[in-house]
């Protein structure tokens, strides 16, 4: 077999992504929100909270942060995505907004 007999692919079977890749700006409200009732929760020590608070802290500010992330990738983006639109356009006065 020759190396022109082979089919070369580029696909290396990675996974979609990680799970948080496609929420978009609702699904980024929607972590923000829980993370803060998963603090709540934790303020108010509810039932399931552990012991170690810091440890339920630390696991809502990292869903929140998740959510912070996407929504400002999010909003970038479309930011992004207008001014590339007004400048094909020539319009000037949504560069500023």
């Amino acid at each position: 077999m020759t190396d022109k007999d082979i089919e070369h692919t580029d696909e290396r079977g990675y996974g979609p992504g990680p799970w948080w890749a496609d929420l978009g700006t609702w699904g980024a409200v929607a972590l923000i929100a829980f993370g803060a009732l998963a603090a709540a929760w934790v303020y108010f020590r509810l039932p399931g909270t552990s012991d170690e608070l810091a440890s339920g802290y630390y696991q809502a500010a990292r869903v929140i942060t998740i959510g912070l992330v996407i929504a400002g990738c999010t909003l970038l983006g479309r930011r992004r995505d207008r001014a590339a639109a007004a400048k094909e356009t020539g319009d000037k006065g949504a560069d500023r907004a």
